[in-house]
């Protein structure tokens, strides 16, 4: 299943990842819900614009660095 919503979450937990951030952290900063970070990641979200963008400044990251 190559689809953008899995591109998508595979980078945000490569993201995460790399900054030794759980995904209750990522997501009490983005103030959103452990398993919508978990369903996201796992390819099963199309996520928001929006939230998108509260992800990408949780993770310090550009938005383009998500959608890669």
């Amino acid at each position: 299943m190559d689809n953008i919503q899995l591109r998508v979450g595979k980078r945000i937990k490569a993201l995460r990842g790399a900054k030794g951030i759980s995904q209750e952290a990522l997501a009490f900063r983005c103030k959103l819900h452990r398993t919508y970070i978990s369903d996201i990641e796992r390819g099963l979200r199309n996520v928001s614009i929006k939230n998108i963008e509260k992800i990408a400044k949780a993770l310090s990251a550009p938005i383009e660095d998500l959608i890669k």
